[in-house]
């Protein structure tokens, strides 16, 4: 069984979060989902439900696979020098990390994908990525794999990175089926992103 450490914070961005873990979390795959937030407390999303995290950061730093959403909180309450070397120290050893939307500015803000191709949500595009200038941002792309590191434009498209994600460890077939079996139309060409066109990204 693999442990993927689902990251959450004040204001987190429902569907980065809960998009995700809907794919991942199909019995299938095996994968214990744990929530890891910086302190014990229930933590509330942008929309107001409220989670209880299962760890914090301080109390464990080693999983199998890292996901880190986003939302318009993630850059205040993400970039603290203590959750950019939690996201570091769990990197090191993940087989796969994975960040949603602006997520992926605050995965870029701890130096792990400098160089490396990414890609975030595009209505905040050009309002982000200068906190991480070393990132070879890629502005038209659904998502974008380099190396072990996923990352995904915004909300919605959180989904089809990860059963990019479960295509890439399992196979195309059970990301199909889980794709399917939520009733889910998953977008698996990764250059398919009208949402750059819309705002003239390019």
């Amino acid at each position: 069984m693999k442990t993927l450490a689902a990251l959450v914070f004040p204001g987190f961005q429902t569907l980065d979060f809960f998009g995700p873990i809907e794919m991942l979390g199909d019995p299938k795959y095996e994968i214990q989902i744990i929530t890891v937030a910086q302190t014990n407390a229930p933590v509330t999303s942008r929309h107001g439900q409220r989670i209880v995290p299962d760890t914090t950061i301080t109390e464990r730093s080693t999983y199998d696979l890292l996901l880190i959403p986003g939302g318009d909180a993630a850059l205040e309450e993400c970039t603290n020098a203590e959750m950019l070397q939690w996201i570091r120290d769990v990197s090191e050893s993940a087989e796969r990390v994975m960040a949603v939307c602006t997520g992926t500015i605050v995965l870029g803000m701890t130096g792990l994908i400098n160089e490396r191709r990414a890609t975030t949500n595009k209505q905040d595009f050009t309002a982000t990525i200068h906190h991480a200038p070393k990132v070879d941002w890629v502005k038209e792309a659904r998502w974008v794999e380099d190396g072990k590191f996923f990352t995904s434009s915004g909300v919605s498209a959180g989904m089809d990175m990860a059963l990019a994600v479960l295509a890439d460890l399992y196979g195309d077939e059970k990301a199909e089926a889980t794709a399917v079996g939520t009733e889910y139309s998953w977008h698996q060409n990764p250059h398919e992103d009208p949402f750059a066109k819309l705002v003239g990204l390019v």
